[in-house]
């Protein structure tokens, strides 16, 4: 389990970091070097999400709540971005399905 969500923490520093990149090349002119670098992070990203070991259905459903939330701590650390309660009970309800869907015990 602790593999598991190294592998996703790193992941979405990956996928969230290099569209972060790209939104603010595109968003904000910054040099197009900006943009290539969030690209090649993207492409990292898709390498690292094939170091998990369960099926790529689960995997990338399970991304996808992670995802919500590590964009939305991305925003408060790097944008100043301020959550407010429905964003933090979305998070808590989103991490609750992903646990459930990851790591409930399975034959």
């Amino acid at each position: 389990m602790i593999k598991s969500i190294s592998i996703f923490i790193l992941a979405c520093i990956f996928e969230v970091g290099g569209g972060y990149l790209i939104w603010i090349w595109m968003k904000q002119n910054q040099s197009i070097w900006i943009g290539l670098f969030g690209a090649i992070c993207i492409v990292i990203y898709g390498l690292i999400a094939t170091l998990q070991t369960d099926s790529f259905g689960r995997v990338y459903a399970a991304y996808g709540g992670i995802f919500i939330i590590f964009s939305l701590l991305w925003a408060c650390f790097i944008d100043g971005f301020k959550p407010d309660k429905y964003d933090i009970i979305g998070s808590i309800v989103i991490l609750s399905g992903v646990s459930i869907m990851m790591y409930s015990p399975r034959q």
